[in-house]
């Protein structure tokens, strides 16, 4: 019997990951505010959506939630529009108790992976109210960051923006200590669907997360190749393979290590 009830959830799995639409119960949106770059003196600001169901969630982008909608809807027709939704996360992130399921765009392809969902908090005895939600404080080491949740158990999901869950109720807001990433909830609603466009992510490459955070490292130095060819002026090609170098130097991505 335990092997077939095993069975059975590794089926539910495929079906909600493996398939474009997702069962959505509820929907919490978030605030990211982000620095992507350690030269910049300036953060960014962009939304995410967390559509939550009984036993998994799924998170993206706002503007892709948006646009992959208007995609499958066909009502995305040209370049421009598509513009309109640009952003720097354009993956997305299946969480179940056991693993983390991953899409990431890098270059216009696709590459997936998963990972074990095993987080480990220490919950302390603080509160605050954040978006009107009494919250609590717990606190972890993960992905070579310190990071700072505060959750509610007024809303008994144990999900998060991001890979962040496992806390006895959803993560209103978390922060690592240097504030480079901060998320803060700011919407939770009832939204009883099926979101026929969570995953539109096609012929995606299976690959371990140490081969796709290889394949984000390269990512600059793969689009310097691709314009090479296009510069004559060995003083314009000097300063693009110096901006390249200096970019990739900076980058400061939210996983500064994949563990």
């Amino acid at each position: 019997m335990k092997k077939i009830i095993t069975l059975i959830n590794f089926l539910i799995v495929i079906f909600v990951f493996g398939q474009k639409s997702f069962p959505v119960v509820y929907e919490a949106d978030y605030k990211l505010n982000y620095r992507i770059s350690n030269a910049a003196d300036y953060k960014k600001e962009t939304t995410f959506a967390l559509l939550i169901n009984e036993n998994s969630s799924f998170f993206k982008d706002m503007h892709r939630y948006v646009s992959d909608s208007l995609m499958v809807e066909k009502k995305l027709n040209s370049l421009e529009e598509a513009m309109k939704y640009t952003t720097d996360f354009r993956g997305y992130i299946g969480t179940t108790a056991a693993k983390l399921y991953v899409t990431d765009e890098i270059n216009y392809a696709y590459f997936g992976y998963e990972e074990p969902n095993n987080i480990s908090w220490k919950i302390k005895n603080e509160f605050k109210t954040v978006a009107g939600y009494k919250s609590q404080r717990a606190e972890t080491t993960k992905y070579g960051r310190t990071w700072i949740a505060w959750f509610t158990q007024d809303i008994p999901f144990q999900f998060g923006p991001y890979k962040f869950n496992g806390l006895p109720g959803l993560i209103t807001e978390i922060y690592d200590t240097k504030d480079d990433y901060h998320y803060t909830l700011y919407t939770f609603r009832k939204r009883k669907y099926i979101c026929r466009s969570a995953n539109i992510a096609t012929n995606v490459k299976k690959l371990t997360k140490e081969k796709v955070a290889e394949v984000f490292k390269n990512r600059l130095s793969g689009k310097l190749r691709l314009n090479e060819q296009y510069i004559e002026s060995k003083e314009d090609l000097e300063m693009l393979r110096r901006n390249a170098f200096q970019a990739e130097k900076n980058y400061n991505p939210i996983e500064l290590s994949i563990y």
